[in-house]
């Protein structure tokens, strides 16, 4: 589906309308698609379209997945969590999981960046670069 530039438009308008202190806010968001499909303007799938995907990346940018290869310590996951909400702020919500695969370090994917201090990764650089 193609959208214009009055649809993307309309879909940031009611975007930044959900958005509480540069946080989204879940009842907000609720509350604007159900107004969208009460009043059902021209366009209005569309709109709703790329909303979903603007909600979508929002999302995204405030997740945070954590891969060790072993479960960590909770001083360590405090630690952790404490400096990725300094840098990032807040709202952040992290996920640790383990990956036996990593050997050793750390695999930090906040939103769509992935910071990879794992030994598995440098390994990989090495040998690519024989």
């Amino acid at each position: 589906m193609t959208l214009t530039k009055q649809t993307r438009r309309e879909a940031k308008e009611l975007f930044r309308s959900c958005l509480a202190a540069g946080l989204l806010d879940e009842g907000r968001v609720r509350q604007a698609v159900a107004q969208v499909l009460a009043r059902r303007p021209r366009g209005f799938v569309g709109v709703l379209a790329h909303f979903k995907r603007l909600v979508k990346l929002e999302l995204a940018r405030h997740a945070a997945r954590i891969e060790s290869p072993a479960p960590l310590p909770p001083a360590l996951t405090a630690a952790v969590q404490r400096d990725l909400a300094r840098l990032h702020g807040p709202g952040l919500r992290t996920t640790f999981v383990t990956n036996p695969a990593l050997i050793g370090g750390l695999r930090v994917r906040l939103g769509y960046t992935v910071f990879d201090g794992s030994i598995e990764a440098r390994l990989a650089a090495l040998r690519e670069s024989f």
